[in-house]
């Protein structure tokens, strides 16, 4: 049987056409990097930079630093950002691991201090609770997830971004789950760091990431070592990308990713058609009686519910084990919100499509469900 996987919010599948042949061929050639090896050679990770640069709409390309995962890419920026004791980060109950774990950890590594905003049901943070938090904490960094990987829900960034520069913020964008699906634009919105992935909706491959850093931000290295240039340096080099990028690149994974950026700029993402599936999903589940988390506003492709009397596990393995359907079941590595959810307990069950999925795939996913439920 087919397989039918709806957990692109974890990672894409498939990637981007001809992507597994784009590493296979790098991996195959001579390992020649530019600058390092004082010879010629192509350079994925320029090519990546100039992709996302255009991508998101930003001037120089040297300030985006190519990165193992967007973990990697927000640790650098929140571990390097210049704190002092006290400096206070806020940020929101929408945040994944990636975003709470770091700043706990931090907590007690710099003595900084962290506020919450809470989110209303469908996930999303309320710019007027924004504001008040803002005036209350002065903070030196605002924190937020663009798109909750829990319900979908998109925040309003250019509205968010603006109230917290009024009181002297700098900002961080978790773009993990909107880069290559929606607009992301730090230059328009006054957005300082976005931190992204390449293997969502970038279709790109596994252990590809990176961060925007904007020219009003100075971090810290995080991660120092070789950088193949200025070698007589005791420390890392201050010219970007140089300065944030230690060690030995992913090159034949960074090849992949570019090859799917330049896909994806040849072949936009139908995003319409991608939702119009998602609201088919969830109105399908919604007359099986499933308790459907509201967008109730912009949203990516991602339908999340419970199923009064299931534990949501039992669902996703009934699903995978007799249907041949892949999603996602539990706290999806965001704990905070799901207070907010009314689904604490276990969580929730979790589809999450790409431009690959099919009507005729939705309609027998809902199908599942049905047989499964009675």
């Amino acid at each position: 049987m087919t397989v039918i996987y709806m957990n692109n919010a974890a990672t894409a599948w498939p990637k981007a056409p001809g992507t597994a042949e784009a590493v296979a061929e790098k991996i195959d050639v001579v390992s020649v990097h530019p600058g390092r090896g004082g010879f010629e050679a192509e350079d994925p990770e320029s090519d990546c930079r100039q992709l996302l640069a255009n991508l998101m709409a930003v001037n120089d390309p040297a300030r985006i630093i190519l990165t193992s995962n967007a973990t990697d890419a927000l640790n650098i920026a929140l571990q390097g950002f210049r704190f002092n004791p006290e400096d206070l980060v806020l940020t929101t109950v929408a945040e994944h691991n990636s975003v709470l774990r770091p700043l706990h950890y931090m907590k007690k590594l710099k003595n900084i201090k962290v506020a919450y905003v809470e989110v209303d049901r469908s996930g999303r943070v309320k710019p007027d609770k924004w504001a008040k938090a803002l005036k209350r904490y002065k903070p030196q960094l605002a924190v937020f997830t663009h798109a909750s990987n829990v319900t979908g829900s998109v925040n309003p960034v250019e509205e968010m971004a603006g109230l917290a520069k009024e009181v002297g913020a700098a900002v961080l964008l978790d773009a993990s789950q909107t880069l290559g699906l929606i607009e992301v634009l730090p230059r328009k919105w006054s957005v300082d760091m976005v931190a992204f992935t390449g293997h969502k909706y970038l279709l790109g491959p596994p252990g590809t990431g990176g961060l925007y850093i904007g020219p009003e931000v100075d971090l810290e290295p995080v991660l120092v070592g070789g950088t193949g240039i200025l070698s007589e340096l005791e420390e890392m080099p201050p010219a970007l990308p140089f300065r944030y990028e230690a060690g030995t690149p992913n090159t034949p994974s960074f090849a992949g990713l570019a090859h799917a950026l330049s896909w994806q700029r040849e072949n936009p993402a139908p995003i319409k058609e991608i939702l119009d599936r998602a609201g088919r999903l969830a109105s399908g589940l919604s007359a099986l009686r499933a308790q459907v988390t509201s967008w109730n506003g912009q949203h990516t492709p991602v339908v999340s519910f419970t199923l009064p009397g299931w534990p949501t596990e039992d669902i996703g393995e009934m699903l995978q084990m007799s249907f041949n359907v892949v999603c996602r079941t539990g706290l999806h590595c965001a704990p905070l919100v799901h207070k907010y959810l009314s689904d604490e307990a276990g969580g929730t069950i979790r589809f999450s499509l790409s431009r690959f999925n099919t009507d005729t795939e939705v309609d027998y996913v809902i199908s599942s469900i049905g047989r499964i439920i009675g």
